[in-house]
């Protein structure tokens, strides 16, 4: 049986792969409605939403998923049935010097949210409810050289981010056993794509070579990722959203692995040709720097389950999808150039109020 949403609240939806998420679900729903409840941290951007921020559909909010009574007083006053839950802070660096907002977001906003959702689901408000955790392959620890994350695989989490994204699960995972919340728990690889912020990977090599600054890379660069684009990722939290049975967890993955200083020796390339340099000239920005702390070795994907459950596959070779990505960046200057500098945040904090 097909789950048919009416009125969606996406928690985060301001951030790289919640707006690119609402951007392809207005597209292919338009009768349904969306809230976007987003505090507007540094990762939020309304301007990744500008096409749609008019659209009859859309509502902007903006909150903390902390904040009970707001959470509350949304799901009740939209008649929400569905919240797809994005909202994380999710930059490994910043929780090894920071882990304390990542508990407060990840942890202990999951579990409001769960909360309210419990609430209302239970009041008979709506007919069907779903809750939807959007997590990470992370959670899931490191891999050897072989072998997949499967469903099943146990959560080794081993770092401050993956721990709190780990906890969330959990008490999702506990609110449908124990109360029968109807839940939903996707786990994806790395995404990449446009609007996403210039600290992470794939962003930050394409900001740094086109301003000739040194192209950071950890350890000795082997350490291995799945690449998933992240409008695929969008279409298969759509599909799981729709088709999943309640109390389901599936992986989403790229099938598309790669060693980190592959990926920046690729971009450095592919940049040379698009900025009129000789080849091999942004290779040369290249700086390999002390590994970061807890550094997992190697992430892969099995994501067999959705391919069979819900005929899902990535769209993207990654070929076109990086190529395309690199253009977004090119195209895009003055996007890029109003987050690197904050530009963003002043113009929005005038609207909405100071962000933490």
């Amino acid at each position: 049986m097909t789950f048919s949403p009416t009125a969606v609240l996406v928690t985060g939806g301001a951030g790289f792969i919640g707006s690119n998420f609402i951007h392809n679900f207005i597209a292919n729903n338009p009768a349904c409605r969306v809230i976007n409840l987003d505090v507007l941290t540094y990762a939020g951007n309304l301007s990744n939403l500008k096409a749609i921020e008019h659209h009859h559909g859309y509502r902007f909010v903006k909150g903390d998923i902390c904040d009970a009574n707001l959470v509350a007083k949304l799901l009740t006053e939209e008649k929400i049935d569905a919240i797809v839950h994005f909202a994380a802070e999710s930059h490994v660096d910043r929780s090894i010097t920071g882990p304390e907002i990542f508990v407060r977001t990840n942890v202990l906003g999951t579990q409001t949210l769960l909360e309210e959702s419990r609430k209302h689901w239970q009041s008979g408000v709506v007919p069907d409810f779903r809750f939807f955790q959007i997590s990470t392959d992370e959670v899931y620890g490191s891999l050897g050289d072989t072998g997949f994350f499967t469903e099943e695989t146990p959560l080794a989490a081993n770092s401050p981010y993956s721990a709190s994204k780990a906890g969330a699960d959990l008490l999702v995972r506990a609110y449908h056993e124990t109360y029968g919340l109807p839940t939903l728990n996707t786990r994806c690889s790395n995404n990449y794509g446009p609007y996403h912020f210039p600290e992470k990977l794939i962003p930050l090599m394409i900001h740094n070579i086109i301003n000739r600054k040194a192209l950071p890379v950890y350890g000795d660069g082997r350490n291995v990722r799945d690449w998933l684009h992240v409008r695929d990722h969008a279409a298969a939290v759509e599909a799981v959203l729709k088709r999943a049975a309640p109390g389901s967890v599936y992986n989403i993955g790229g099938n598309n692995e790669w060693f980190n200083i592959d990926i920046v020796n690729l971009v450095c390339d592919l940049l040379d040709g698009r900025l009129g340099r000789t080849d091999g000239e942004n290779r040369q920005l290249i700086s390999f720097v002390k590994d970061r702390p807890g550094h997992d070795r190697r992430y892969a994907i099995d994501a067999s389950r959705l391919k069979r459950d819900m005929g899902w596959g990535p769209a993207y070779t990654f070929e076109q999808g990086i190529t395309e990505t690199i253009d977004w960046y090119l195209a895009n200057q003055e996007w890029v150039g109003e987050v690197t500098s904050g530009a963003y945040r002043e113009y929005y904090s005038q609207q909405y109020g100071e962000r933490p």
